[in-house]
């Protein structure tokens, strides 16, 4: 795989919405009258969790159609193991599918940590509107109010960064940052030194003029975040939002190559070792590169938790500052203040190599849906990137947990379009 490749593996295809969401900007900017993604934000803030969330399982004939699904999906996505799980407000429904270990055969089991990438941009997101909420910042603030020498820093705002419009490039787009990391995956970074890597590409473009998924924006967030909080980001995702919800298989992992237990082991095509015939085994790759972009550890249940408060705010935030989030999105679809939303499903969906993850939330029918995979290779017809020798090529290209979520998402009846309502 060429180091172009992989720096669009780490970038762009960190989220699925990131593939749409500079094209749904140019949608609504022409569109005078587009359907909001969030059709109804008020009634989302007030929906009221029900026991069955998490006391009742779904009925056996939904039940048997979602695994159905998982199944049918299985054959097409590159990923040796799959965990799934859906709360409705009629019940809940989990499973396990594939091997772990494939070197020994030990089962994918529910309630395994993974590293969940780019949906650590969602707690980002969050923590900077609880900021907002308490008064403590604005959304109007410049970035080099807390951070110097952002090119155009005194024009980014702080909203710029969390819906990827600030024209701040990504450091892993910059050669000399990939030059190290795909060679030596082992490497610790601090954000100064992500940031360092970033300068010298930027900007891309005006702020606000286009949209860029650009890792570097959430990493200046969480500098942010630590400056007015005073605490380390590990002290204040404890306390603004592990705590808030009770997760207590969430983590984040700082400078440590470690996963708590039970785990599986997670591959990649990414770095200079893997290849095609016999991918890397990214397990422990260090995963400070990510820090508030990406390097983040959970389970099944807590992203179930998780899942359902991004999308209503409940536990997390006030009704104001969450329907500020929840109407944050270019319509009718795209990426809003640290996370996309499209067809009413708003989440995220994370890559890190050796594992990939999706979450979301359903807001017209408090749904909520995760998928962890341990592989983040991608399959289907991925025009000239690598592939298992095995790949399917008559479907279109997409990365494992992407693709059982969208059939998940269709056996539940609703949908993850991608194309926006005319």
């Amino acid at each position: 795989m060429t180091k172009s490749g992989i720096s669009k593996k780490i970038t762009g295809r960190a989220t699925l919405l990131a593939a749409t969401a500079g094209a749904a900007l140019c949608v609504s900017a022409g569109a005078a009258a587009a359907q909001a993604c969030v059709a109804d934000p008020a009634a989302v803030i007030a929906a009221a969790p029900t026991a069955a969330m998490t006391q009742t399982p779904l009925p056996d004939a939904l039940a048997q159609k979602l695994d159905a699904a998982v199944r049918d999906a299985l054959g097409k996505a590159a990923a040796p193991g799959f965990i799934v799980g859906v709360r409705t407000p009629q019940g809940h429904w989990s499973g396990a599918w594939g091997v772990a270990d494939p070197a020994t055969g030990a089962p994918m089991e529910v309630g395994m940590h993974t590293r969940i990438g780019s949906i650590t941009k969602t707690f980002t997101g969050t923590m900077l509107m609880q900021l907002v909420e308490a008064g403590k910042l604005s959304l109007d603030d410049r970035i080099e109010t807390y951070v110097p020498g952002v090119p155009n820093g005194d024009k980014i705002t702080l909203r710029h960064l969390a819906n990827m419009t600030s024209g701040v490039s990504s450091y892993t787009r910059a050669e000399p940052f990939l030059e190290v990391f795909l060679e030596h995956p082992q490497v610790v970074y601090k954000p100064e030194q992500l940031l360092a890597f970033a300068i010298p590409d930027s900007p891309v473009f005006e702020p606000g003029e286009a949209f860029d998924y650009s890792n570097t924006n959430t990493v200046l967030l969480g500098m942010v975040i630590e400056q007015v909080t005073g605490m380390p980001i590990a002290e204040a995702l404890k306390t603004m939002v592990f705590d808030k919800l009770g997760l207590k298989n969430t983590v984040w992992p700082g400078d440590s190559t470690e996963i708590p237990e039970p785990f599986p082991q997670g591959f990649t095509l990414q770095g200079n070792a893997a290849t095609p015939e016999n991918p890397s085994n990214a397990t422990h790759w260090n995963p400070s590169w990510g820090w508030t972009a990406g390097e983040m550890i959970s389970n099944l249940d807590d992203l179930l938790t998780y899942g359902r408060a991004l999308g209503t705010g409940q536990g997390l935030l006030g009704e104001e500052a969450q329907e500020v989030r929840l109407r944050s999105f270019p319509e009718p679809m795209g990426y809003g203040i640290g996370m996309g939303c499209t067809g009413g499903w708003v989440g995220h969906t994370g890559e890190l190599p050796g594992y990939n993850t999706t979450l979301f939330y359903n807001t017209a029918h408090d749904i909520t849906v995760v998928v962890q995979g341990n592989s983040d290779i991608r399959s289907g017809d991925c025009a000239d990137e690598d592939v298992l020798p095995d790949n399917p090529t008559d479907v279109s290209c997409s990365s494992p947990a992407s693709r059982i979520f969208d059939a998940v998402s269709v056996a539940l009846g609703h949908p993850f379009s991608m194309t926006p309502a005319e």
